[in-house]
């Protein structure tokens, strides 16, 4: 496994003064006349992350969620603490702590947002101590939200139960997960939330936006199957949005058990949706490429052709992050 922990940034110090490190780490920010959480006019902390990264984890990818944590700060002062486990054949036998620290300036001085980070590499074998560890890292009083990244098997995820319990949102990524972790029988199974679907929130809004102008009725009416495309990469987010097709044509009164829904690869660089009815002259279409932000629709419910051109998107990274976390 790639040593994510000294691929991130921050400095290391000894696990049992962290929280004295981190009063030093402020102190000498601000004597450098950067911005610091020395005034009353910083925001508070508003929320706890804690970003387990998983044993598929590499650098480069460590380094991006960091990150992408890091820009949800600047919108959401955090505490975070990220969790670098260690596979017991590297012998490592004692936890390690790195603290890093930043403050965002916004248009007036009323406007600075902290974002305090405590890193912690530690093997399997020291797991045992590290509920007691995250628990001091944490603020207090402050809701958790745990995301649990690019984890290898559901059962070892589960053995973290003291964050899967905790937490007021546990965030997985469907296309990176284990192909039953959506299913899996978690702890607190309702707090359980997917970045896929957070991701497709600007293709929910867009095709939802087009479809709202018809009623139920017309659209459900002799429909037959419901495909929907997409590019290589992008598989996850097909079955996301069938699974979502799904329930809001159920919501329409369609009987989705006599409607054919599948995905095809396609060679664009993005998804789309095709409905297919039993009147040759009745459809509806939708494809965005994400790689040029364009979209196009394209339908006739039997009262004549109607085409339309929209952007198609997916949320930025720390974007999908607060769409899971507090939506």
């Amino acid at each position: 496994m790639p040593d994510i922990f000294n691929a991130l940034p921050g400095l290391e110090v000894p696990v049992g003064s962290i929280a004295k490190s981190v009063v030093q780490m402020w102190a000498e920010t601000e004597a450098s006349g950067r911005p610091a959480p020395g005034s009353d006019d910083v925001k508070a902390t508003q929320v706890n992350v804690v970003l387990h990264l998983g044993f598929n984890t590499t650098s480069e990818d460590a380094r991006a969620q960091f990150q992408t944590v890091l820009r949800f700060s600047q919108r959401y002062p955090s505490r975070v603490v990220v969790l670098c486990p260690l596979h017991d054949e590297t012998g490592a036998t004692e936890m390690r702590a790195k603290i890093y620290g930043e403050c965002f300036l916004g248009k007036s001085k009323d406007d600075t947002r902290c974002v305090e980070f405590v890193s912690l590499s530690y093997p399997v074998s020291a797991r045992k101590h590290l509920e007691n560890q995250v628990s001091i890292c944490l603020s207090t009083d402050l809701p958790v939200y745990y995301w649990a990244h690019r984890f290898s098997e559901n059962s070892k995820l589960a053995d973290y139960t003291y964050l899967l319990t905790l937490a007021k949102r546990v965030l997985i990524d469907s296309s990176i997960a284990p192909r039953d972790a959506l299913t899996y029988p978690w702890p607190n199974p309702t707090a359980l939330r997917d970045l896929v679907y957070s991701r497709l929130l600007p293709v929910r809004q867009t095709v939802g936006q087009f479809l709202a102008r018809y009623e139920p009725s017309v659209l459900t009416a002799g429909l037959r199957s419901v495909t929907v495309t997409h590019a290589d990469e992008l598989g996850a987010e097909s079955e996301v949005t069938i699974c979502w097709l799904q329930r809001r044509l159920a919501a329409c009164g369609a009987d989705i058990k006599r409607v054919n829904f599948s995905s095809e690869l396609s060679g664009s660089g993005g998804l789309g949706i095709r409905y297919d009815y039993g009147d040759a002259n009745k459809y509806f279409r939708w494809s965005g490429d994400f790689a040029t932000s364009h979209g196009e629709f394209e339908a006739d419910f039997g009262t004549g052709r109607a085409a339309l051109t929209a952007p198609a998107s997916l949320l930025a990274p720390e974007v999908a992050l607060s769409e899971a976390m507090f939506f």
